[in-house]
């Protein structure tokens, strides 16, 4: 599934003599061209490392910024995506083979592709973009100063947490019981748990969490629970075990409103989300990519933040689940899908 800004792109696919897969955007429209790109016998190769199906709204975000920036597609730069397709076990090799694959910039889409891009190069330039806390994780030495070859822009989605359930609530004001289903693999996802769970206290909110191991315990669990059980569910940070996707399934399937943590997801069908504009972080990435095509090293490029939060309610699924919102928070919303 693509968000919408994605639609006029097609996607070629690129077999490496690895036989890794990597997907090459390509634009139906014209070439854009610039003044100030760099010019080079050979377009620069970026190896895009999600752990989603395809491309990502950060992935479009970046194309369009550099095209922005005057790059020339194909001439100046390609964009190739290598995916693993929520398994979180098939990020660091994935990572090994854009590196082989002889790439020029290495951009990672959230924490865990951020973590496998480290552990593959310590020369490559890395850029991240989306939920990284990047000192924390010990990526970087401070925001100012990176020190390494890692800069990015970060979303602080873990910050974000404990105000998404607090939107989720104002949604819904009978909500009590809600759904967290998560990754007990995967550190991100845990370290939200815990904010969620102290939010939950606050708020006098029952947190029903999940911890899961794998994709078809997540599935038992999202494909038989009901109304009346819970209240409503939350979307675990990461893509991992697709989650996400199930927990779009359970909200046709059963009618249980869902909160995500970007727009993308309200787009395909969920109730509401509360976090930054995704392509709108890869788009600030683009400024920082453009740097190091001209030169520049991450150790000197400051790590940058989305500042750009918005609250996004789908109203076609809000009437489909009979839930009715109160105009004080549809007024609050920044974009409603009607």
């Amino acid at each position: 599934m693509l968000q919408s800004s994605m639609v006029r792109y097609i996607a070629l696919v690129v077999l490496l003599a690895s036989g890794a897969l990597v997907v090459f955007l390509v634009s139906r429209g014209q070439r854009t061209s610039g003044t100030d790109a760099v010019q080079r016998p050979q377009p620069f190769r970026i190896g895009a490392l999600t752990e989603s199906w395809g491309p990502t709204p950060h992935i479009t975000g970046l194309r369009d910024g550099l095209l922005a920036l005057g790059y020339r597609e194909y001439e100046q730069f390609d964009i190739g995506v290598r995916f693993t397709q929520g398994d979180l076990a098939a990020l660091p090799a994935a990572a090994h083979e854009l590196v082989q694959y002889g790439v020029d910039v290495l951009f990672a889409v959230d924490e865990n592709p951020t973590k496998a891009a480290q552990q593959a190069t310590s020369q490559l330039p890395i850029v991240f973009a989306g939920g990284v806390e990047p000192v924390r994780e010990g990526l970087v030495q401070s925001f100012a100063q990176p020190g390494s070859n890692i800069t990015g822009v970060t979303d602080l989605t873990h910050e974000l947490g404990p105000k998404r359930l607090e939107v989720f609530q104002a949604l819904l004001p009978s909500l009590q019981r809600v759904l967290y289903v998560y990754d007990a693999r995967d550190a991100a996802t845990v370290a939200e748990a815990q904010g969620y769970r102290e939010a939950a206290s606050r708020l006098g909110i029952t947190l029903v969490e999940q911890a899961v191991q794998t994709q078809e315990e997540a599935q038992g669990i999202l494909a038989h629970v009901h109304q009346g059980e819970v209240d409503g569910i939350l979307k675990q940070r990461s893509l991992s075990l697709n989650i996400p996707g199930l927990i779009l399934k359970a909200t046709a399937q059963h009618g249980l409103p869902a909160m995500f943590d970007a727009a993308f997801w309200v787009e395909q069908g969920g109730l509401a989300s509360y976090g930054q504009n995704f392509y709108e972080t890869g788009r600030q990435a683009a400024r920082l990519v453009d740097k190091i095509l001209k030169g520049a090293q991450p150790a000197d490029i400051p790590v940058e933040v989305n500042s750009q939060i918005e609250f996004v309610i789908n109203l076609k699924t809000a009437n489909a689940l009979g839930v009715t919102i109160a105009p004080e928070v549809l007024s609050q919303a920044n974009r409603l899908i009607r």
